[in-house]
């Protein structure tokens, strides 16, 4: 019995060696994974998508920009019709003074009736009648000038709302 004992501690070693080599085996050809799986895992650096869902994204983006670029652009619109009002104001408004200073230039200014001698003569009164009628006429046709100027203006604006709507 001690035969047969002696055999199956024998072959119980050859057992033990054998499972060590090939643990050794496993070891050597295991040991590398971690390294493997970081060297062997794919990075996808773009990314594919099919072609409806680029377009759904792309829909999305003009959706969303559209609305604020045609708030951006009414904006902008509005800031330039306003300015070009200002402009056309300060043309009739600088034409205006024009008329006005042209006017002070040609005509001196007309003598106080209230010191008028009954002395001078009938002409020379129906002059300086004749002389501030000619300066009411010139500030009421730059005054007519102004109101047609505001009444343009504003057919503009009512014209400008009424396309907006």
């Amino acid at each position: 019995m001690a035969d047969s004992l002696a055999s199956s501690v024998m072959s119980l070693r050859s057992s033990l060696q054998l499972l060590d080599s090939s643990i050794d085996i496993l070891d050597s050809g295991v040991h590398d994974f971690p390294r493997l799986t970081r060297v062997l895992q794919t990075t996808r650096h773009f990314e594919l998508l099919p072609e409806p869902t680029l377009q759904e994204a792309q829909q999305a983006l003009l959706d969303e920009i559209t609305p604020s670029i045609a708030h951006l652009l009414s904006v902008a619109s509005n800031h330039v019709e306003r300015l070009a009002r200002r402009e056309d104001s300060l043309k009739a408004k600088c034409e205006l003074q024009e008329g006005r200073m042209s006017d002070k230039r040609r005509v001196s200014p007309a003598p106080n009736l209230g010191r008028v001698r009954t002395e001078t003569s009938d002409a020379s009164a129906k002059a300086i009648q004749l002389r501030r009628l000619v300066q009411k006429k010139e500030r009421l046709k730059y005054a007519v000038d102004r109101l047609e100027l505001q009444s343009r203006q504003k057919e503009r604006e009512l014209r400008k709302s009424m396309a907006f709507q």
